[in-house]
């Protein structure tokens, strides 16, 4: 007989920023997934430094659903640019070519959640930004 799963709460203080590989100035923090004991979907918030960039990529069978907690940064949806600033919510549907630019000079926080699957695999269309 399978348990229910348990509520998890965390601080966002409580877990480690990593850096993001082929990013310039972006780092991010896994706040609820597998290993917190969260089974489906995988909550991460990402820090962008004045300047920084991540650069365009895109998963084939991979949606993200994201929310701008502070700053503003340009966001690159395949051929369209939108500045997105707090509160703003972004939903990128799978396959879509996208990346972030912060070109101010605060650093943007901002919630990203995707599925969990076995198989999460990015395409690089750019070339790495640092």
């Amino acid at each position: 007989m399978s348990h229910p799963p348990t509520a998890v709460v965390r601080s966002v203080e409580s877990v480690e920023a990593v850096t993001v590989p082929r990013c310039r100035g972006a780092s991010l923090k896994v706040l609820l997934g597998p290993e917190s004991g969260v089974p489906n979907f995988i909550t991460r918030q990402f820090t962008l430094e004045p300047g920084g960039r991540i650069p365009c990529h895109r998963h084939d069978d991979i949606e993200h659903e994201q929310v701008v907690l502070e700053g503003t940064m340009v966001l690159g949806l395949d051929s369209r640019e939108v500045e997105v600033g707090p509160g703003d919510s972004v939903f990128i549907p799978a396959g879509v070519g996208h990346w972030y630019e912060n070109r101010n000079t605060v650093p943007v926080r901002f919630l990203c959640v995707v599925p969990h699957t076995d198989d999460y695999q990015t395409e690089w269309l750019e070339e790495a930004a640092d």
